[in-house]
């Protein structure tokens, strides 16, 4: 009984020390020699099996799943940051896991759809530290086009909007092949529709209700656009306020398509890629009126006493 205690506590002494040398030596630099970095870009929500793949893969780890190993021991998997990263492979594993926590040179930013400028304004400023101030003074409403950017730390106002920008010609212009004459409609219509349809099934039926409104000649009655004329309520501490009064509709202004025939004169918001579409191509309806239910569906109606239906049907006071 003694020997086969002393031959287990030997065979698990001899494994744990073999398994003390495999890790430092599978954490240890992979080239002590090469100090040529090379930038490694993570994508925001890549696990970390991908990225230790991906940093064996390019040689800047010698093991993969000691890196694993390494980052769940340390307990650091969520404070690893999306961004790219200058490493090189004279980097222990334990310096790269420190780098891929703090040391990266851009930022993935994600703008949602509908946003309105002063709304990413605020966003970049908690992130890059931009001046709110600086962004709003060239940014226009409408033109910044809702994505995912990787944004450098050191970035300008102006290159951000540059980058923003260029991302609307390239996917809105250029792809959609949308002539500059009509651009800027579109863009507004676009607007309109994103910050009205919260679901994609509503979004070409808005269209087509807006569409019909402005042939008929009658006012649009959006919401959105006296929400966007209204501006920051301290109190919701929203840009948007989120229940409407009768005196509220009655503000003389541009944009406030109760008492106005026509669109705003310019975008409420910075639409996606699919309210542009949908106003591109506005579904066939003879629908003038919608409303909007408890959870953000919309009912649509061809009259006001269908319209007056629905109301009743579907929101509650």
């Amino acid at each position: 009984m003694k020997k086969r205690l002393i031959v287990f506590i030997f065979v698990f002494f001899t494994l744990s020390l073999l398994l003390s040398l495999w890790f430092k030596e599978s954490t240890s630099p992979p080239r002590t020699a090469e100090s040529a970095s090379k930038i490694f870009v993570v994508a925001k929500g890549e696990s970390v099996r991908e990225i230790a793949k991906r940093l064996k893969s390019e040689n800047l780890i010698r093991d993969s799943l000691a890196f694993f190993i390494l980052v769940k021991k340390m307990g650091v998997e969520k404070d690893l940051q999306a961004g790219d990263f200058r490493l090189n492979p004279s980097m222990s594993a334990y310096e790269v896991l420190d780098e891929l926590q703090h040391g990266t040179l851009d930022i993935w930013i994600t703008i949602p759809e509908g946003l309105r400028r002063e709304e990413i304004a605020l966003r970049l400023a908690k992130e890059l530290n931009i001046p709110e101030n600086e962004f709003l003074k060239s940014g226009e409403e409408g033109y910044l086009f809702p994505d995912t950017y990787l944004i450098p730390k050191e970035a300008t106002a102006s290159s951000v909007i540059k980058m923003m920008t260029d991302n609307f010609q390239s996917k809105v212009v250029e792809e959609l092949n949308i002539d500059q004459n009509n651009l800027e409609s579109v863009i507004i219509i676009s607007s309109l529709i994103e910050r009205e349809a919260k679901f994609a099934e509503d979004r070409s039926i808005v269209a087509s209700v807006v569409a019909n409104r402005l042939k008929n000649n009658m006012k649009l009655d959006i919401d959105a656009t006296v929400q966007y004329m209204l501006g920051y309520q301290p109190q919701e501490k929203s840009w948007w306020k989120r229940t409407l009064t009768k005196e509220d509709l009655q503000i003389k202004s541009l944009y406030n398509t109760y008492i106005n025939i026509g669109l705003p004169p310019a975008p409420i918001g910075n639409p996606g890629i699919a309210a542009i579409q949908a106003a591109l191509n506005p579904a066939e309806t003879d629908y003038l009126y919608y409303v909007s239910d408890s959870e953000g569906h919309l009912h649509f109606a061809r009259s006001l006493p269908e319209h007056q239906e629905n109301i009743n049907k579907f929101v509650s006071y």
